[in-house]
């Protein structure tokens, strides 16, 4: 063990503190271990193999005869088994001992993880001290916390503590979304949800909004570089806001980190503070379950910086699945295009050069950023491996009469992807290539106010179904129909079609259908008048 201790040099500290925790005569998994020292599986394994403790299944402890041998070792450290740094939270977690039990149950009932999005779900304890943190440093009466991508749900251990803070999460995962619109709206936190893929952009409801940004992204320099820049792109005011940022490498692979770090550095992001381990996981053993938990200020070159780097983010940005490689590789040639007559007028998407080489192309990024300029008739798009959740979006983006998409990744559920195209397309597939061709406005009220919701998909929603609701009831003031949207669908607010989640666009038929019946009287009208 000593020899253990001096191959580590002045990193020994980790194998103190888990030396520490086998001393305390208790049952350990390796796991446990793993969490409570913050080292990593490699070096957890390596200290078991010296201290030869007893195994029980996948447990282990130590003798009392080898606890008190090992206890001279501990005292040598002269502080055994405390962390390597003070917790600067840690003694605020009593008074907030109901959040940190809801936030166990809300945890526990969650969404899994999803190996190809990369998610380990930090513990409950874990999320609660973000939410201390950042109210222990900033002042968050009145302020609004940006959480890009939330799956470890910081965004309701926030909205629980501090009331007064205003939370959106933006989200590639849609179970996600669902779940912390449920949880928000069961116990009347002011939280708000937005889909996206921030490879193809951050929702312009969430842009130049945010006080604070906190991310805990794919560990890949390319997936911090993408979710930090984005979370730049939702600071109202970037000189005085802040993103905190999670990360961890792991004690055996500096190189990572400087690599992550660089990316930071490109984006000329000063860094405030830096608390090591401060983020503890259920997994991600390799780097020691835990993460540090960095507080990233903009500089005055930042945002230029973003503006000139994110498109290179854009890539492969996860470690695992589909989603880590993102050429077109599999793609069905382009002469599946053709199949049936079809002969596109804009090709979206990363096509091959020789493609149709005459034809307008366009990114997906821009496709779902603003209306397309002419109206084609027919569209083709190029949806590479891992983009598939955006399906429904790109779809919504246009009116063409008959889109193809080529698939380079998983073919998609239609009845899922119907669900969530309600009445605006009829689609059918045939191995890689999904064909959508657009259905005639329906003929009833409900159908024809929808319709024109939907075919102004990067419009603000309540503003589009507003309008809509005037001419379909004639009667209505834009102030007594804007408070009919309000109080049949108040999730609207100020955001567009394509930034809904797909619950939001399952449920928008029924919400339509009811703003059409409901009286202005019910919606907080009293008089006539605008």
């Amino acid at each position: 063990m000593r020899r253990l201790l001096a191959e580590a040099g002045v990193d020994a500290r980790r194998y103190h503190l888990a030396l520490a925790l086998l001393c305390d005569g208790a049952w350990w998994t390796l796991a446990d271990l793993v969490r409570g020292a913050a080292t990593s599986r490699r070096g957890i394994e390596a200290l078991l193999r010296e201290v030869g403790p007893q195994r029980s299944g996948d447990r282990f402890r130590l003798t009392p005869e080898q606890v008190r041998a090992y206890r001279p070792l501990l005292e040598e450290s002269g502080h055994p088994g405390e962390p390597a740094l003070a917790d600067p939270v840690a003694h605020l977690l009593p008074r907030y001992a109901d959040v940190l039990e809801r936030m166990e149950k809300l945890i526990a009932e969650g969404p899994r993880g999803r190996q190809a999005l990369d998610h380990v779900a930090a513990t409950p304890e874990t999320v609660v001290r973000r939410a201390l943190l950042l109210g222990g440093r900033f002042w968050l009466p009145g302020a609004r916390l940006l959480c890009v991508g939330d799956h470890d749900l910081t965004s309701l251990a926030v909205a629980m503590a501090f009331p007064g803070v205003q939370v959106t999460v933006v989200d590639i995962d849609d179970r996600i979304l669902a779940y912390i619109d449920a949880q928000a709206d069961g116990l009347g936190l002011d939280v708000r949800t937005r889909w996206a893929d921030l490879r193809l952009g951050l929702p312009a409801s969430a842009r130049d909004q945010a006080d604070l940004a906190i991310t805990d992204p794919p560990y890949t320099p390319e997936g911090v570089g993408l979710f930090v820049a984005r979370a730049v792109e939702g600071l109202r005011d970037p000189d005085r806001g802040r993103i905190l940022l999670a990360y961890g490498a792991g004690e055996r692979t500096p190189m990572l980190a400087l690599k992550v770090q660089n990316s930071l550095h490109d984006l000329n992001l000063a860094l405030e503070a830096m608390y090591p381990d401060f983020n503890r996981y259920f997994g991600a053993e390799a780097i020691g379950s835990a993460a540090d938990l960095y507080v990233l200020r903009p500089t005055t070159k930042t945002r230029p910086a973003v503006a000139a780097r994110v498109e290179r983010f854009s890539t492969a940005i996860y470690t695992h699945g589909p989603q880590s490689v993102e050429a077109l590789q599999g793609l069905p040639g382009p002469a599946a295009l053709g199949e049936g007559g079809f002969e596109p007028e804009v090709l979206v998407g990363d096509w091959p050069k020789d493609a149709f080489p005459k034809l307008p192309r366009t990114r997906l990024s821009t496709w779902l950023a603003k209306p397309y300029a002419a109206s084609p008739s027919r569209v083709a798009l190029a949806v590479p491996a891992g983009l598939e959740a955006a399906l429904p979006r790109l779809l919504l983006a246009t009116r063409a009469r008959h889109v193809r998409v080529l698939l380079s990744g998983a073919a998609p559920d239609l009845p899922a992807l119907r669900a969530a195209l309600p009445g605006v397309y009829e689609l059918t597939r045939t191995g890689h290539v999904l064909d959508a061709v657009r259905l005639p406005t329906p003929a009833g009220d409900d159908g024809r106010l929808l319709r024109g919701i939907l075919d102004n998909a990067h419009g603000k929603l309540a503003n589009t179904w507003r309008e809509g609701l005037i001419r379909a009831r004639g009667h209505l003031t834009k102030k007594q129909a804007r408070a009919v949207v309000a109080e049949v669908a108040p999730w609207a607010g100020d955001v567009t079609v394509l930034e809904l989640p797909e619950h939001r666009l399952r449920a928008l038929p029924a919400a339509v259908a009811a703003s059409l019946r409901l009286p202005p009287a019910e919606a907080g009208e009293t008089t006539g008048h605008g």
